[in-house]
């Protein structure tokens, strides 16, 4: 079975219990941490015996594969913040829509939590239908942009004589092209007491978040109050065979 929208991972949770092959993909890392920990539980449960609809399971394990560059976790409005202090944009509290002006044009932010998509212009496309009378361009800031973007922003301002859109793609260098993914810098103690582990992240830095916004560290710091800020959970396997991660998920709010 293939879920090309896996969401919480009901169709690959049906054909594990039913000893069916499946695949599943999701661009939103919540849905691929949910799913993980759902799958996991009831292979857990397979192997006592449990969780069996049908015959038996094809495996007692499965393998992630991450496409996407999820190290952008940072609360959605904290991040924009720091975009439009960056940019300089003049913010619009009176727009639904669009977040403030940049010189003359209209900006709009896409959430951060996915690339810029064809949807999103599509959205733009229908808020620019109920203002007839706007004439100013269009500036959106993104982490990211699907393919098939470009190919459609190029048709909307070739046939289009006003609302020209650029984009200014945080992922992306203007001098050198592509920004380079820098693994995440963590400071983590592990404390054995009792017959008891207690892991503590004491310090927790994105490298690729500061290029990407082009700050100093001590400068990123400064703006970022809490580290914790950028962390949505903490992935942990207790028993880690250097080949399949099985996770033990504990949300932000129960982090030590």
């Amino acid at each position: 079975m293939l879920d090309a929208f896996g969401g919480c991972g009901t169709t690959c949770a049906v054909a594990q219990k039913m000893g069916r092959r499946w695949i599943i993909a999701d661009i939103n890392k919540g849905a691929i941490q949910t799913t993980s920990k759902r799958i996991q539980n009831i292979i857990n449960n397979q192997k006592m015996g449990q969780d069996l609809l049908n015959g038996k399971p094809q495996s007692d394990s499965f393998i992630h594969y991450r496409i996407n560059d999820y190290d952008q976790n940072m609360q959605h409005n904290e991040f924009k913040d720091m975009v439009i202090k960056h940019f300089g944009i003049q913010v619009s509290k009176n727009d639904s829509f669009f977040d403030g002006k940049l010189g003359n044009a209209l900006v709009k932010i896409i959430p951060f939590n996915h690339p810029f998509t064809i949807l999103d212009i599509q959205m733009l496309k229908d808020e620019l239908k109920n203002r007839p009378d706007e004439t100013r361009d269009i500036t959106i800031v993104s982490l990211g942009q699907e393919l098939a973007v470009q190919e459609e922003l190029k048709q909307f301002n070739r046939i289009r004589p006003i609302n020209k859109i650029t984009v200014i793609d945080l992922r992306l260098d203007p001098k050198d092209g592509f920004i380079m993914h820098d693994p995440v810098s963590a400071d983590v103690s592990i404390i054995k007491e009792a017959g008891k582990v207690k892991i503590k992240v004491n310090d927790f830095i994105s490298p690729s978040i500061i290029k990407r916004l082009s700050m100093d560290e001590s400068v990123f710091r400064t703006k970022i109050k809490d580290f914790r800020s950028q962390i949505d959970c903490v992935l942990i396997d207790t028993d880690y065979d250097g080949k399949t991660f099985n996770i033990l998920m504990h949300q932000k709010r129960k982090m030590i």
